[in-house]
């Protein structure tokens, strides 16, 4: 299981996530940059978090337009996994790789602390070591974290189960206070319709292991660790 992680300019947790498959799971791990097409036939994609090209115009606005975001997209459309973290998930939604938009936190300040969220599905490559309902203490880190989407997309998005992590209290429940940036419906995290996909504004590569602090992440990457194995 090969991952490739994705650098562009203004990215500062491309680092941590390579760290994260390469040491923490040994795994097969290599950076891929935003100005090349190639994905050095990786089995996965991970789209980072920062501030790629310095968030101009707005978030994930210009590395959409990268080289390497064609074949990510090329990639995906084929079934191959990718996981986008914060900024990636920006990019994720701006790249059409997933629907809606992040906008400015509630509040306008920008957040960084842990945040408890609650799988909402458990069947998808991302969350196969989750259990339905779990509660997983994972850090943000974010001044756009507020997801929002039409009605349309978000009825979508209910029916076919993809809301995949929503904010939530320590003992489960969706609540306006438990929600940190005021995203639509506590959303955490969704995933495309192939459930290839992932977009999350959690860091999971920031809670991977004890010296961290924080563990919960390492069920959301030995998930997809799994799914690549069982995949290839």
């Amino acid at each position: 299981m090969k991952f490739g992680v994705i650098i562009f300019p203004g990215s500062n947790c491309d680092h941590d996530a390579y760290w994260a498959f390469k040491e923490v799971f040994e795994q097969p791990a290599t950076m891929l940059w935003h100005d090349s097409h190639d994905l050095q036939n990786c089995d996965a994609v991970i789209v980072p978090g920062g501030f790629a090209y310095g968030d101009y115009l707005r978030t994930g606005a210009i590395a959409r337009f990268s080289p390497i975001m064609e074949s990510v997209r090329h990639f995906a459309a084929a079934g191959g996994l990718v996981l986008g973290i914060c900024n990636g998930f920006q990019i994720l939604c701006e790249s059409g790789l997933l629907p809606g938009v992040l906008m400015r936190n509630r509040g306008l300040k920008y957040i960084s602390k842990p945040v408890q969220i609650r799988c909402e599905n458990p069947d998808t490559p991302f969350t196969n070591q989750c259990k339905k309902g779990e509660v997983l203490t994972v850090p943000i880190g974010h001044m756009e974290g507020n997801y929002f989407c039409d009605d349309a997309t978000l009825n979508q998005l209910r029916q076919q189960n993809r809301i995949i992590f929503r904010y939530c209290s320590p003992t489960g429940e969706v609540t306006r206070e438990a929600n940190p940036n005021g995203a639509l419906d506590n959303i955490a995290g969704i995933c495309n319709e192939g459930f290839n996909v992932l977009g999350m504004m959690p860091h999971p590569e920031r809670a991977s292991e004890p010296a961290l602090g924080m563990t919960d992440g390492i069920k959301i990457l030995q998930s997809l660790v799994n799914a690549g194995v069982l995949k290839g």
